[in-house]
């Protein structure tokens, strides 16, 4: 039978680390705890599957009031065009020309003008390779579904159900490793760096474990993510220069390229 979890004594420390709000010393003593102290590791991961299963509910409710104002605003927008389709049709044909000749110009000028703009988060999507999940099989499909339907959400983009679906694998039906290195790969595709990094240093910490490897090159990526740079740089160049790694080469173009030199390369 699995140990009631008290959450209360743990509980400040848990929201204001994963909001963020810890000073570097603080996150860095917890961090240590976290792989100390069995209570509150417990109480950590407890915390997470409830912030993850409130995460995926809200987010179904948020979609289906979404869907009804988008339902709304199509028939309104509907209704719209229809009205100006029949005012249109009342205008003298030399107008149409006029207005047609303005837009053009307006979008050549704006074309002209217009420079791209860059997403604070630009250089880390363009340098960051994914982990590929699992592959879908028949055997992964009818002796783990669970785990074969967080692979699934996780290849469609569905991040916070993969997630959801992935801390409903029994434990005593896969690894550790796997359990703890998809949680952090998960959470980092949600952006969600520093709640990533504690389980890929976990695994990447692991003896033994073949997912340790790949666990060290997200790591190195969630610290980008996190703007915490030396340690970033630090993780990805153990990576370059490790020749059985199968992500040496994208590690080693981060580094040649330079890009986390800079506190707003993100």
């Amino acid at each position: 039978m699995t140990p009631i979890v008290d959450l209360r004594p743990y509980l400040d420390e848990l929201e204001r680390f994963d909001d963020g709000q810890m000073t570097p010393i603080e996150q860095e003593a917890f961090e240590l705890r976290l792989e100390r102290d069995p209570g509150l590791q417990q109480a950590y991961e407890l915390y997470e599957q409830i912030t993850s299963d409130l995460r995926w509910v809200a987010g179904h409710e948020t979609l289906r009031h979404r869907l009804q104002g988008l339902d709304m605003r199509l028939d309104q927008r509907q209704e719209a065009l229809t009205r100006m389709r029949r005012r249109q049709r009342r205008q003298q044909r030399r107008w149409i020309f006029v207005v047609a000749g303005i837009i053009l110009v307006a979008a050549g000028v704006w074309l002209a003008l217009r420079t791209p703009t860059r997403t604070p988060q630009h250089n880390w999507i363009k340098y960051y390779v994914p982990d590929p999940g699992l592959p879908a099989s028949a055997s992964l499909a009818s002796h783990r579904p669970l785990l074969a339907e967080a692979m699934q959400q996780y290849r469609a983009g569905h991040y916070p159900a993969a997630l959801h679906a992935l801390r409903r694998v029994p434990t005593d039906n896969v690894g550790q490793d796997t359990v703890l290195y998809y949680n952090g790969v998960f959470l980092l595709r949600q952006q969600q760096a520093a709640a990533a990094r504690s389980y890929l240093k976990r695994v990447s910490q692991l003896p033994g474990s073949a997912l340790a490897i790949r666990a060290r090159y997200h790591l190195g990526m969630a610290y980008w993510m996190a703007n915490q740079l030396p340690e970033a740089r630090a993780a990805l160049r153990e990576v370059a220069s490790d020749s059985i790694n199968p992500y040496r080469k994208p590690a080693r173009q981060v580094l040649d390229a330079k890009v986390i030199h800079n506190p707003d390369s993100l």
